[in-house]
């Protein structure tokens, strides 16, 4: 077993007491939510040998964690290392005859296993769960890691009910680890992953280049994705905002009731799919972008969690405020509500009728009253055949697009917020915070306007997408500092 612990790289073995989490820490480390990859469970005893983790950037390992079972008897195996060195302290050659003595299988392999990585030379991260009392069994693991002389540093996986014994944690650990930190598996986001390797560097000097090295290599691949997000958040807006949904209306339809119902509800139908469509294809390429593989994308058909009074609320709160919207309409021009005209004529009957009909079938799916009224408009072709041709899109609302980029923020913040050691399944639905859009700064609104005006038009002004990727990239990284601060 002597590849577990290359000389030339930094290697920890996470070890600790089983069901203590440590495959959730590493998992939420490494942003690995696979079971095939990182096992996470409730059940005792899951990890039963060493596995080895590579942290790699451009096909180079730069780091390396070995995830090992949980120690399961470690009252007799210190007693056992103790009659192994006799009068004294144990130290390493003790330890070391222990594991020759039982790797091969016996009453103490899970520890001769655990203690496997860390006689070649890997330091240690214990990890405990604070809201575990103090015992003599944690009293024995600690002593065993400290009889090898690696250097240790004790995790505390903390969670909500970890007062009561956290103090007393804290004040023993100090005795037997030379660093401790804390760090919640199923909360800690990139600021405290990235804080955690940095810890590294104190207990390991011998590595320092390369640890230094790894974590450059991470905080620019976080920004990498940051940029991935914005193209794809870009890409989403334009596609949702040129969106157009077409249906036809003949003639001797105008003048009945059921069927300009059923017109208007086909069409408010394919427009709303082909938006969702939009959304979900961007909030895919998102979570793909985070290593997310247990999150669902909300259904909004199929959705009914939350009251009506709270949709609506939600959509109250969302998009830009009437003073900004004033402003942004002034800078942007006229762009709502942009239609297609097909054909010539007049035909104005039941227009009125046919327009409620749509708009009423699309607050269903974006569930708001605050919602608009949507363009419409028609034509008659009077060669073959009498009719319309009726085209939907984008809304009047200008709130739109900015409701829309709420929605794609919030989202967002989900993402980001989403621990990879949790093993929940989770609807990435929209959340119902205030609105975020109505913190940008003047200028970056009235950028955005602007082109929000030009999708609308149906002709989206690729000149302003380099200022509106920068903007985009800006935004992200505020949402990001909220969640930090």
């Amino acid at each position: 077993m002597s590849h577990l612990v290359p000389h030339d790289l930094p290697v920890f073995a996470v070890v600790g007491r089983i069901n203590m989490g440590k495959s959730a820490v590493l998992a939420t480390l490494l942003e690995v939510d696979d079971d095939k990859i990182i096992r996470v469970s409730a059940t005792p005893g899951e990890t039963t040998r060493c596995q080895v983790l590579p942290v790699a950037f451009h096909d180079k390992e730069l780091l390396r964690f070995i995830d090992t079972p949980g120690f399961s008897r470690p009252l007799d195996a210190m007693r056992a290392i103790q009659d192994l060195h006799g009068e004294g302290t144990p130290g390493l050659p003790a330890v070391q005859q222990f594991v020759a003595d039982h790797r091969q299988g016996g009453e103490f392999e899970d520890e001769a296993r655990l203690l496997e990585p860390v006689i070649q030379g890997a330091g240690i991260l214990y990890v405990i769960d604070p809201g575990k009392p103090l015992r003599d069994a944690f009293v024995a693991e600690m002593e065993i890691l400290r009889w090898t002389g690696r250097p240790r540093m004790a995790l505390l996986n903390e969670k909500e009910e970890a007062g009561e014994h956290l103090t007393e944690w804290k004040d023993r650990l100090g005795s037997y680890f030379n660093l401790v930190r804390t760090f919640n598996a199923h909360k800690a986001r990139f600021e405290e992953r990235k804080r955690l390797i940095r810890s590294l560097l104190e207990i390991d000097e011998g590595h320092r280049v390369l640890l230094e090295r790894a974590l450059r290599c991470i905080e620019e691949e976080w920004v990498q994705r940051r940029k991935e997000s914005a193209d794809v958040v870009l890409e989403m807006l334009r596609a949702a905002l040129m969106v157009r949904a077409e249906g036809r209306l003949e003639e001797e339809d105008v003048h009945l009731e059921h069927r300009r119902e059923r017109v208007a509800a086909d069409l408010a139908g394919k427009y709303a799919a082909e938006v969702q469509r939009v959304e979900r294809r961007g909030y895919e390429e998102l979570l793909q972008i985070y290593r997310h593989h247990l999150v669902e994308i909300e259904d909004r058909a199929a959705d009914t969690s939350g009251t009506e009074l709270e949709e609506e609320e939600r959509w109250k709160k969302w998009g830009l405020s009437r003073g900004q919207l004033t402003v942004a309409g002034a800078v942007a021009g006229a762009a709502g509500g942009a239609v297609v005209d097909v054909g010539t004529g007049g035909l104005t009957h039941g227009w009125g009728t046919l327009t409620g009909g749509v708009v009423g079938a699309l607050a269903t799916f974006w569930k708001g009253a605050d919602l608009p009224e949507f363009g419409l408009a028609g034509g008659l072709k009077m060669s073959s055949g009498s009719g319309r041709t009726l085209v939907l899109g984008p809304p009047k609302n200008e709130n739109f697009p900015w409701i829309l980029l709420d929605s794609v923020l919030h989202r967002y913040a989900a993402i980001l917020a989403r621990a990879h050691g949790r093993r929940d399944e989770e609807v990435l639905a929209a959340g119902r915070g205030e609105s975020l859009v109505r913190n940008l700064p003047r200028s970056r609104r009235n950028l955005l306007a602007k082109w929000f005006g030009s999708c609308a038009r149906g002709a989206p002004n690729r000149g302003m997408e380099p200022e509106v990727f920068e903007a985009l990239v800006e935004t992200l990284q505020e949402v990001e500092g909220r969640q930090a601060a």
